[in-house]
C-alpha cells in the first residue's frame, strides 16, 4: 500500500506515461514512412520511383548525390543534402532513384520519409533510428519550406546539428525544396526592413540552409532536354513513335501546360503510353 502522497503521485504518473515504443523490425523493408499518433515506422514494400538512368538533364546533381550516398552506405563521412530549385525537375525522383540504384549493393541502406508536418516529432524518430545500428537511414523530407510564423525549422535543427546528443551516425538528411533558403524571399526582405538589427533578424532562419553540406540546384529544362526525357521514356518502356509526331505532340502538350519540366514530360509520356496501349 502506498501511503506517501508523493509516492501516489509518482505511481499515477507512471501509469499515465505511454509505454516505450518497441524497436521496429528494420529488416521488414528497404523503405519506411514515419507516422505519429502513435509513433511508428510503416514499411513500404514498393517505392514509387523511376530508374536513375531515366533522369535527364540533372547529371551533375545525380553524380554528386550518388557519390555522397555511396560514401554514407559504406559507413564513411557524408553530407546532408538540400535539393532545391524549379518545380517538377526531378528533385524528389532523384532521391528515391539514388536509393533504388544502391539498395541491391548495400542491403542495409534504408530510406525513411518524414512529412514536413511531423518535424516536431523528429527527436523521437532519431532515437528510434539510433537503435537500428546495423542499418544506414536516408531521412527524406520532401517539399520543405517555412512561413513567417513557422517554428518547425527549430525541429529540423535537431537533425542537422543533433543537439547535445549529436545526430546518429547512421542517419543522413536529404530534403527537397523550391526555395534555396527554405523561406520566401519577400519574407526575408520584410524581416530585414522591419527589424532593429536586420542581419540578426533573418540569420537564424536563413542559416538553416547553410547547415546542409550539399546544395544541389535544379533549373528549368530547355526544349531539347524536354524532348530527350520523353524519348528516353519511350525507349525504356517500348513505346514507338516517329520523331515528327513526338515533337509536334510534346510541344503542344507543354504549351497547354504553360511550363516545361521533367514532370510535364512524364505526364505527356503517360498519355502517349495509354493511347498506344502500353502498360507502365
Amino acid at each position: 500500500m502506498i501511503d506517501d502522497p508523493m509516492d501516489r503521485i509518482a505511481a499515477a504518473l507512471e501509469r499515465m506515461a505511454p509505454a516505450p515504443m518497441p524497436v521496429p523490425d528494420f529488416d521488414a523493408a528497404r523503405a519506411f514512412v514515419w507516422q505519429t499518433g502513435p509513433d511508428r515506422l510503416v514499411p513500404v514494400p514498393d517505392v514509387a520511383r523511376i530508374p536513375l538512368d531515366l533522369l535527364v538533364g540533372v547529371d551533375r546533381a545525380r553524380d554528386t548525390l550518388l557519390a555522397n550516398t555511396r560514401q554514407f552506405a559504406k559507413g564513411l563521412p557524408a553530407n546532408n543534402a538540400l535539393l532545391w530549385g524549379s518545380r517538377g525537375m526531378g528533385k524528389s525522383s532523384l532521391v528515391k532513384a539514388v536509393h533504388g540504384a544502391l539498395e541491391a549493393e548495400y542491403p542495409t541502406l534504408k530510406i525513411v520519409e518524414l512529412h514536413r508536418e511531423d518535424l516536431p516529432s523528429v527527436g523521437r524518430l532519431l532515437n528510434m533510428l539510433r537503435e537500428g545500428r546495423h542499418a544506414q537511414f536516408i531521412l527524406y523530407c520532401d517539399d520543405l519550406s517555412f512561413s513567417h510564423d513557422d517554428q518547425h525549422y527549430k525541429s529540423l535543427k535537431a537533425v542537422l546539428d543533433g543537439g547535445i546528443e549529436g545526430r546518429p551516425d547512421n542517419v543522413i538528411l536529404y530534403a527537397t525544396s523550391n526555395r534555396r533558403h527554405l523561406m520566401p524571399r519577400d519574407m526575408i526582405e520584410n524581416e530585414r526592413g522591419s527589424a532593429i538589427n536586420p542581419s540578426e533578424a533573418v540569420e537564424e532562419k536563413v542559416s538553416l540552409s547553410d547547415r546542409f553540406g550539399l546544395w544541389l540546384g535544379f533549373h528549368a529544362c530547355d526544349q531539347d532536354q524536354y524532348l530527350a526525357m520523353i524519348r528516353g521514356y519511350c525507349a525504356a518502356y517500348g513505346v514507338e513513335i516517329d520523331d515528327d509526331t513526338l515533337w509536334a505532340e510534346a510541344i503542344e502538350w507543354q504549351a497547354t501546360r504553360g511550363s516545361r519540366s521533367g514532370r510535364v514530360a512524364w505526364q505527356y509520356f503517360c498519355d502517349l503510353a495509354g493511347r498506344r496501349g502500353v502498360a507502365l
